[in-house]
């Protein structure tokens, strides 16, 4: 399943929308320690965490996320919306707690 594909499915709000929208999503990440994703989110993961700042972006472009799923109503400060954009990393939001959301993820995946 790619990034738009799931973006197409409307399960998650759109906070901001990549460049790579055909990017392919290998597997649900949970995480919200930063310096664990850091090491062990896989490449093409959504990775699916409640940490909505700037630094949640650097470990997504960092580990080569899909995109990122702000969990629990999570948002992204300004200064990291305006980052999301300029990096082109899609980010999307729910309200669903960290592991539904995955769960969602994974389901699609099939």
């Amino acid at each position: 399943m790619t990034v738009q594909e799931l973006v197409n499915k409307e399960l998650f709000r759109m906070v901001n929308l990549g460049d790579e929208p055909e990017r392919e999503i290998t597997k649900p990440f949970c995480c919200d320690l930063l310096s664990i994703a850091m090491g062990k989110a896989p490449a093409g993961c959504a990775w699916v965490t409640v940490m909505g700042n700037m630094n949640t972006l650097a470990v997504a472009s960092l580990t080569e996320a899909a995109c990122v799923i702000l969990a629990e109503g999570a948002v992204l400060d300004e200064a990291a919306a305006k980052k999301a954009v300029e990096q082109g990393i899609t980010v999307l939001s729910t309200e669903l707690p960290i592991f539904e959301a995955a769960l969602q993820v994974y389901g699609l995946l099939g």
